[in-house]
């Protein structure tokens, strides 16, 4: 409920100030760099296509049903029957007569009243068988110069080795890793932003502070000036004034540049034109609320908290898949499949022009013989991958625990340089006090006063970074445990 109010004043403050400045909050910033980063859209986009690979993935177990066609245009046309048998046909009429005409002959010579009869028949009887060879020539040829088919096949696979469930826990990991990696990615964005943002915080304070300062240097300048023309001070404590002045005015600009810088920075990781002018809603604060962190370091919760060491569970239970497939080269795999064919010509009725159809069922087995042992040096590969991904999951178990416990230890460190800083500044501010009274009253010389200021300017920078330490020790602990996360 807080994170939505911060979120609801921020885009209430994100309104141009003047016309010219953004006011934006850290939870602002957060959320702007997250719905601006190119990089973490690329993953976004992966992990989508991703999800779509699994649903693709899924749909092997069903079965697929396609339709085919075709057109085919042929310069000769298909006979059934060869040359000579079709010469030995249109001719039989000739050989017949031929045979006939001997036989008639040897009749004739016996019978001559039977040659009347004998040449009345003998030609139509000749014209006749060749008309008769003629037509079973034309009935066994086809009409094949254009050919058409159509199919539509049904194919189911029964048994492929295990390929097809492999595959599918292999997309399902596979999402499951560029989720963690998409988590991963959004941490590095809210770590880099939240540094950013400090950064610039520290930097707004550290100019004021430059600017206080030189502000105090210029007013000491004019005192000495004073005090130097009634003789009161030397010409030496003058110089030695201008020249801290100086400084102080070198080390402002340092600190203005900086300051550019570090808002250039952080206007491009919240996808903000560089040169746009933010004002930052912690900026100018004197002293910094620090959040109370929880010094958790249950390495458990943070092994299963932690988006990497997902990430690496998920490489683990890929290569086991990738095993399972390479073990599947050596098994055999059983399809059905069930199609309805149209052609025409009709090749069920003499290749008559017209369409017909015919069912077809069946099975399909694939035995593959591995002779020369590719399949085998393929399972022994994809198991050496596997072991290696486990090496890679206890190498990061070990590097997390490690980087927990330095974590743990940079919050304790930075916490008790603030406890430290707290009080160095109260003696500054007290040794300023009774330094700047003692010039004035002329028992404290110059150098001693300049050397106040200069601690008490440096016990103020100091207890500023211990505030900005503390808060990105404690983001960096949360980050080593895995709770860095945005809702």
């Amino acid at each position: 409920m807080n994170k939505m109010l911060s979120i609801l004043m921020c885009l209430l403050l994100s309104v141009s100030v003047n016309g010219q400045q953004r006011v934006l909050s850290l939870d602002s910033c957060r959320s702007l760099a997250l719905r601006t980063n190119k990089q973490l859209k690329i993953s976004r986009n992966q992990l989508l296509s991703s999800e779509y690979e699994h649903k693709v993935a899924r749909t092997n177990y069903l079965p697929k049903i396609g339709i085919d066609a075709a057109y085919i245009w042929n310069q000769k046309s298909t006979h059934l029957l060869s040359k000579d048998t079709r010469n030995k046909l249109e001719t039989m009429g000739n050989t017949a007569g031929a045979g006939l005409a001997e036989q008639a002959q040897m009749l004739a010579q016996q019978y001559p009243q039977l040659i009347p009869l004998i040449e009345s028949l003998g030609g139509p009887m000749t014209q006749a068988l060749n008309g008769l060879g003629k037509q079973i020539v034309d009935a066994f040829k086809t009409s094949t110069y254009n050919m058409y088919a159509g199919s539509l096949m049904l194919t189911q696979p029964l048994y492929l080795g295990g390929r097809i469930r492999a595959y599918d826990k292999i997309t399902k990991y596979t999402t499951e890793l560029l989720g963690a990696g998409v988590d991963a990615q959004t941490e590095e964005i809210i770590y880099s932003t939240d540094q950013a943002y400090w950064q610039v915080v520290s930097l707004v304070s550290k100019k004021e502070l430059a600017e206080a300062y030189v502000a105090m240097l210029q007013k000491l300048d004019g005192d000495i000036q004073k005090m130097y023309s009634e003789g009161v001070t030397t010409k030496a404590g003058t110089l030695t004034v201008r020249v801290k002045l100086n400084e102080a005015e070198m080390t402002l600009t340092k600190v203005t540049d900086g300051l550019s810088l570090a808002r250039m920075l952080l206007c491009q990781l919240c996808g903000l034109p560089i040169h746009e002018e933010v004002v930052l809603c912690d900026e100018g604060k004197m002293e910094l609320s620090l959040p109370v962190a929880e010094l958790s370091t249950d390495t458990l919760a943070a092994f299963s908290q932690r988006s990497d060491l997902k990430a690496l569970s998920q490489g683990i239970l890929i290569a086991d898949e990738g095993v399972k497939i390479a073990r599947a080269s050596q098994l055999p795999s059983i399809s059905a499949f069930a199609g309805y064919s149209l052609t025409n010509p009709n090749v069920y009725n003499g290749f008559k022009n017209d369409w017909a159809g015919n069912m077809s069922l069946g099975l399909a087995l694939h035995l593959p013989i591995d002779l020369w042992g590719a399949s085998r040096n393929r399972i022994k590969t994809a198991r050496l991958q596997a072991e290696n991904q486990r090496y890679l999951y206890e190498d990061a178990k070990e590097k997390i625990n490690l980087q927990i416990n330095q974590a743990k230890f940079k919050v304790e460190e930075a916490n008790k340089k603030l406890v430290m800083t707290e009080r160095n500044l109260e003696k500054a501010n007290e040794n300023l006090h009774y330094a700047d009274v003692g010039f004035h009253e002329g028992v404290i010389a110059t150098a001693d006063l300049l050397e106040a200021q200069t601690a008490w300017l440096q016990a103020r920078s100091e207890r500023l970074d211990a505030e900005i330490d503390v808060r990105m020790a404690q983001l960096y602990l949360q980050k080593s445990m895995g709770n860095l996360r945005w809702k």
